[in-house]
């Protein structure tokens, strides 16, 4: 297991001297969100017009809302993610899930869907006019001190001596991209993002406005549940808010929050091979709380 926690921006838990990159696994969706509203912020991007040849804005995709399925809801995409097989192309997985076709009204409703953000990875492609990864260490990564992170392409890239040598998984499978870096660099850059040192202050809180998902989780920690714009966004016991992301894929989890009481602030990331959402969050949780509670 690795665990980074920062309080207010400064290490409390070090980092291995040798950290592995592990898979940030749906944590890439907070970068990819961080990344679009810069392109907002520059005037690349428009947060609520309606994108060209469709029915939904940038802002709807980032929080979920455009109506969009998702790939997991396909029991073959489960089979051969579980058999170890190539990805299919985004195409052909498009047309498998009958994915264009939308299954609410933009707005009307809410359904996880990471067809939704592989659409915004084209969307900042082409307002860059960069390749994905390019356009993500442009616009946040290096403004954000951060160093050792990268896209994965290759099953070798996650067949990682951490991961264990019975791992193998094709990183095009998640259609939006993949992130691999250190822990310590993911509770960075989400610290670093919501101190304000890369949005300015009107799209920092554009990016926190909350959709509220109901009630509590059984088996979760949350008790007022809700998503941002690429953030988990919710209250937990205690009244504690937090924002993050949780993630998950074959051989691992992931989950990167941060808290704030008052002029105290923590962040905090884990990555586990043995632990589920629920046992990672609760994880995290502890570590935040304890931080606040000794004051860092």
């Amino acid at each position: 297991m690795l665990i980074s926690t920062l309080c207010n921006g400064r290490s409390i838990v070090l980092p291995l001297q040798d950290e592995p990159l592990v898979p940030w696994w749906s944590f890439t969706k907070t970068v990819l969100s961080a990344t679009a509203l810069t392109l907002v912020r520059d005037g690349r991007l428009d947060l609520d017009a309606s994108l060209p040849g469709n029915a939904f804005t940038l802002r709807q995709l980032l929080r979920h809302e455009a109506g969009l399925a998702d790939y997991g809801e396909l029991p073959e995409y489960h089979t051969a993610v579980a058999n170890h097989e190539p990805a299919w192309s985004a195409e052909e997985m498009m047309l498998r899930l009958d994915g264009h076709r939308l299954r609410y009204s933009p707005g009307a409703g809410w359904r996880y869907s990471n067809v939704g953000f592989m659409l915004v990875a084209r969307l900042i492609e082409r307002a860059a006019d960069l390749p994905l990864e390019d356009a993500i260490r442009q616009q946040v990564l290096i403004p954000l001190g951060i160093s050792m992170v990268r896209l994965a392409r290759e099953r070798l890239e996650l067949n990682v001596e951490y991961l264990g040598s019975s791992f193998s998984y094709d990183p095009g499978w998640v259609y939006h991209g993949l992130l691999i870096g250190p822990v310590s660099q993911a509770a960075l850059l989400l610290d670093n993002l919501l101190a304000g040192k890369l949005l300015p202050t009107n799209l920092l809180q554009e990016m926190q406005l909350t959709r509220v998902l109901g009630g509590p989780i059984a088996g979760r920690p949350w008790v007022t549940p809700g998503y941002a714009l690429g953030l988990m966004r919710g209250s937990i016991e205690g009244g504690l808010t937090l924002a993050g992301h949780t993630g998950c894929g074959p051989g691992s989890v992931v989950a990167v929050y941060r808290g704030a009481v008052g002029e105290e602030t923590v962040c905090c990331a884990v990555h586990s091979t043995k632990l589920d959402e629920s046992g990672i969050e609760a994880l995290v949780i502890q570590e935040i709380r304890e931080a606040l509670e000794t004051a860092c």
